[in-house]
């Protein structure tokens, strides 16, 4: 199903923040049912995310610092996809990054909003198998606090269950590809 599209009349836009990976607007807007006020809006080119799985059936997380929550969040690789790059190719660079692992088959889970209240970002998720360790995996970025975590599917649902730290992007990735892994 695809996003139907409304869009709302612009009567005023300011940039207030131009940042290395999004941009914060307010505007002035009109919507479709007749009102009108003002919106922020984050504007962000959109993340690309793998769920990985080992030949021996385990998920590949990483535990990441994440410094808005200040702590650690147990998520699947991910990455924000660059200028005029296909989200397929984020994320297989940061799936090598992150994790130091080399997926030979993909599929596409599909891609959903991250936070539509407050955000134009999409997430295109993709299901990585037939992994392979890599010799010498690549430089992971300076401000990124990674471990890898492998985990069976059991033991993931248990941590979602118990509200482990988890970004809803990789519970909803997850559940994406149990759906698909099951037809």
């Amino acid at each position: 199903m695809s996003l139907g599209q409304e869009p709302p009349e612009l009567i005023e836009n300011r940039l207030f923040y131009r940042g290395r990976k999004f941009n914060f607007e307010v505007s002035k807007l009109r919507l479709p049912m007749g009102v009108e006020g003002y919106w922020e809006v984050i504007r962000h080119p959109g993340g690309a995310l793998a769920v990985p799985i080992t030949p021996e059936g385990k998920l590949v997380l990483v535990r990441q610092y994440r410094f808005a929550l200040k702590g650690r969040l147990l998520e699947f690789p991910a990455g924000t996809i660059e200028p005029n790059e296909d989200p397929a190719e984020t994320i297989k660079r940061e799936l090598e990054e992150e994790t130091g692992y080399r997926a030979n088959r993909w599929q596409t889970l599909g891609k959903f909003p991250l936070a539509p209240g407050y955000s134009d970002e999409f997430i295109y998720a993709f299901l990585a198998q037939d992994l392979e360790k890599l010799e010498q995996p690549p430089q992971q970025d300076d401000d990124e606090d990674i471990e890898v975590v492998l985990m069976s599917f059991k033991e993931f649902e248990a941590a979602i269950m118990a509200g482990e730290p988890i970004d809803a992007k990789t519970i909803t990735s997850f559940f994406m590809a149990r759906l698909l892994l099951s037809e």
